[in-house]
């Protein structure tokens, strides 16, 4: 059984995973899925990237600041340090900011090619 309070183990995990192009298995694992619905709940399931801009969305998501690939020692942790200050790592997010705001590269990735050389 993993000890999720461990980093060490947590990253080695993820590594591995990462490693054998499984990361999908991460975010169906009960080790996520349950700390992804505890961080919902502490922000009653609203949108942190849109309550900062004065409205209200449902959050569906929850984002990793510091990314799972790039840092998979973090990939449970609510928090990281930088610095000697405590940072948010899980941030509950609509799918739109998720893509907008967390994921732009994403967005550019499904841009249409023009149709013709004058790029119309």
């Amino acid at each position: 059984m993993l000890n999720i309070n461990n980093q060490d183990e947590v990253g080695r995990w993820v590594q591995k995973l990462i490693d054998e192009n499984n990361l999908h298995a991460f975010y169906t694992s009960s080790y996520w899925l349950n700390l992804r619905n505890e961080v919902l709940r502490e922000h009653k399931y609203e949108c942190q990237e849109c309550k900062k801009r004065g409205y209200y969305t449902r959050a569906d998501h929850v984002h990793h600041v510091q990314y799972v690939r790039k840092h998979p020692r973090l990939a449970l942790s609510k928090t990281y340090m930088f610095q000697e200050k405590e940072y948010k790592n899980l941030i509950p997010v609509c799918k739109r900011c998720h893509e907008t705001v967390c994921h732009p590269e994403r967005l550019r990735h499904n841009k249409q090619e023009p149709l013709t050389e004058e790029r119309w």
